[in-house]
């Protein structure tokens, strides 16, 4: 085994050319040996259980206030009635995870800095609510989880627990839009944002990973399978129906805001966004009450209202009407969430591809 050390950022990262953890074996001492994925692709990421701190009950700032964020710095976005909030990747690459209490839901958002990807998770597990940690493991390249409940780990991208007296329990999530700080911030100026100060001395301003994001071909941790259709570092929708995958790129939404109608495992599907503006979700097309809408784009200009359909209703980018006859109503979330492409292969192998371009 030929093993080298390297630090990146806010852990020191091992990076093992043939290293796992031996089938059977137990990497996070969760009590439990019996995992849902192969335990020999388990892999420790270096800094140890909650070496990289989750933030819990951050301290929420005005739009205004968040002169340490740039224009096209990502954020991902959460809203319950007023309150709306942006939790930002600059902060999400040093913590991974942001425990917080949403128009009084109890959320949790998990980052995983090496796939790209952003998913919002309900915080009560049967009936109790709990917080999230970093684990310090990783599978397929992804961060691994822990609940503090019941110390059991979960798969962020598998949307599941793997191991642990929780083994097979589905994540519930929630519905988040990730865009720029400057079209987050255009939908929703009253907007709060997670403040730097969070209690640690981190470089906020500064992307721990060097060129992981923009070069392709530069891995940390090793992943399978791998699927070239796509370039591996691009930014796509994934959207799972009965967990059945199919993937949208950002690309194929050019010429200001588009929007797309489909139907896929069954499911009408509307999809909108925008590669100018970074943004691109997608909603069940059904009305609460069963009808089948029709939308198009509801104005050229950004703001948080995207959709119209074809009663006259007026929609949010979070499935909200604000006007006409459905004011009040939400069209039925699916479940999605942006990251790399290399991570939607290999863990949905052959996924569907919406516009190959």
């Amino acid at each position: 085994m030929n093993n080298s050390v390297k630090q990146i950022g806010p852990m020191v990262l091992l990076i093992i050319s043939a290293f796992g953890c031996s089938e059977g074996s137990d990497p996070n001492n969760s009590g439990s040996s019996e995992w849902s994925i192969p335990s020999a692709e388990v892999f420790d990421g270096g800094p140890g259980k909650d070496g990289i701190p989750a933030l819990n009950n951050p301290t929420m700032i005005s739009a205004n206030e968040a002169s340490y964020l740039s224009d096209n710095d990502l954020v991902l976005g959460y809203k319950v009635g007023n309150d709306v909030r942006a939790y930002p990747h600059v902060i999400l690459d040093w913590h991974e995870i942001i425990n917080d209490e949403v128009g009084g839901k109890a959320i949790a958002m998990i980052y995983c800095p090496l796939t790209g990807t952003g998913t919002l998770w309900d915080r009560t597990i049967n009936g109790t609510v709990t917080t999230f940690g970093v684990s310090g493991l990783l599978y397929n390249s992804n961060i691994i989880p822990y609940d503090r409940l019941t110390n059991s780990n979960w798969s962020q991208i598998r949307l599941d627990c793997v191991n642990g007296s929780l083994r097979g329990t589905a994540a519930e999530t929630f519905h988040t839009v990730e865009t720029t700080w400057k079209t987050w911030r255009t939908m929703f100026p009253d907007t709060k944002v997670v403040s730097i100060n969070t209690g640690f001395s981190r470089n906020y301003g500064s992307y721990p990973y060097g060129d992981y994001r923009t070069n392709h071909s530069r891995f940390i941790f090793p992943y399978t399978p791998e699927d070239n259709r796509i370039p591996n570092k691009e930014r796509v929708l994934g959207v799972l129906i009965d967990g059945k995958p199919r993937v949208f790129r950002l690309g194929s939404f050019s010429d200001g805001i588009k929007v797309e109608e489909e139907t896929f495992n069954g499911t009408e599907l509307v999809i909108v966004g925008s590669e100018e503006h970074k943004f691109l979700t997608a909603f069940e097309r059904h009305a609460e009450d069963g009808t089948l809408l029709s939308f198009e784009v509801s104005a050229p200009t950004i703001s948080s209202v995207v959709l119209q359909d074809n009663e006259g209703n007026a929609w949010n980018v979070f499935g909200e009407a604000v006007s006409g006859p459905r004011t009040g109503q939400k069209l039925k979330t699916v479940v999605s969430f942006i990251g790399y492409w290399f991570s939607w292969g290999a863990f949905y192998p052959q996924a569907e591809i919406a516009d190959p371009m």
